[in-house]
């Protein structure tokens, strides 16, 4: 059995499983083997693409980040980076960013203010506060799946090591009340399959929608008996659509019966399906090919059982959002504090006066979507 090259240090020496080790019953719970390790990752941890055609190219344009390997420093940018946190809005990873900043204790230069690093790419916005990196990713499996590409590539032109992407997010519940904490266990689709189908060249191509258990178990373990509302761990369906895709019956479009939707919600229920949501298949998928450690977070509004429309008011959802982000701090406070990181102070981050010196010059491509 080789040794554990994994640098989470969150669990007991005695009990902590890395997911990249060799055994069966890794592999069953989400991790790789060791040909599947080898192919994704070197072996001091830094990310490897599975793409050959990329060493090949003068310069890499991440596009809808608005940076490039020829026109940005990658390395000296985010070459510290650890985590990466994803949520659909600009503005709530906008306060997320601001929020894992009080929590690790980081503090920007005297005089500089939190920079959207994409801010010209019109698309994302992206702030790095320390070895946090905090990016919306829009809504659905093709934004998301568009963001994973360029944020992937940007680990390996870093040269980041052991990086661990969270999603974290907002959902409807299947059973559970609005306002519970769900952590994904397994990604499935619409029908039930965990799998992400995507056409390639002509072909369907399937790849497996794996999240890593063991960093499911470790923030399950992070919830606190205080806290005023429940955390699940459970399996979380992702669609590719809001309305009729999720069942519901207030679309601009509806061919089917309250009796048929609440037949099929209640057989995900009895699923294990504990919510929906329309991202997580994507984001398992891609992360797992790409061989880094990931979890999906979310928080429901709604239990999908009683209705379809959030009803809650904005005061009540704006704290229940912020519920997955405490979790998610919690678990990387921990890690720095085991690693003795949280003397981040005055460096690590992108801060600026004048953002205008990152902007990427985009030149023949600024015209296309």
């Amino acid at each position: 059995m080789p040794t554990c090259t994994c640098d989470r240090e969150l669990s007991d020496e005695k009990n902590h499983v890395c997911p990249l080790k060799l055994t069966a019953e890794n592999e069953e719970r989400g991790g790789k083997t060791k040909e599947y390790d080898d192919a994704v990752r070197y072996r001091d941890g830094s990310v490897r693409l599975r793409n050959p055609n990329i060493e090949l190219m003068d310069q890499d344009i991440l596009y809808h980040l608005a940076l490039g390997s020829g026109s940005h420093d990658l390395v000296e940018m985010f070459g510290d980076v650890k985590f990466v946190c994803m949520g659909g809005t600009p503005k709530r990873m906008e306060q997320f960013a601001h929020y894992i900043m009080k929590e690790i204790g980081h503090k920007l230069p005297s005089g500089t203010t939190l920079l959207d690093i994409s801010q010209y790419s019109y698309r994302y916005s992206m702030y790095k506060v320390g070895p946090v990196l905090s990016i919306s990713h829009g809504m659905g499996i093709p934004s998301v799946g568009i963001l994973l590409h360029e944020v992937i590539k940007l680990m390996y032109h870093a040269k980041v090591k052991d990086p661990i992407f969270f999603r974290i997010g907002t959902c409807g519940g299947i059973g559970l009340e609005g306002g519970t904490v769900v952590i994904s266990e397994e990604a499935v689709d619409g029908m039930m399959k965990a799998h992400l189908e995507l056409p390639v060249l002509g072909k369907m191509v399937r790849r497996p929608a794996k999240l890593d258990r063991q960093l499911a178990r470790e923030l399950k373990a992070l919830t606190n008996r205080d806290d005023p509302y429940e955390t699940v761990v459970g399996k979380t369906m992702c669609t590719y659509d809001f309305y009729e895709g999720q069942g519901r019956l207030d679309g601009a479009f509806c061919d089917f019966t309250e009796n048929d939707k609440m037949e099929y919600l209640t057989k995900l229920h009895k699923a294990d399906v504990v919510n929906i949501e329309m991202e997580s298949l994507a984001f398992a998928a891609l992360t797992h090919h790409a061989g880094i450690q990931s979890a999906v977070v979310c928080v429901t509004l709604l239990d999908r059982l009683k209705g379809d429309q959030v009803m809650a008011p904005k005061e009540v959802l704006d704290e229940w959002v912020i519920r997955p982000q405490q979790l998610v701090a919690r678990y990387i406070t921990r890690y720095l504090q085991r690693k003795g990181r949280l003397s981040l102070e005055g460096h690590g981050s992108m801060c600026v006066k004048s953002p205008r010196r990152f902007k990427l010059v985009q030149q023949e491509s600024e015209n296309y979507d």
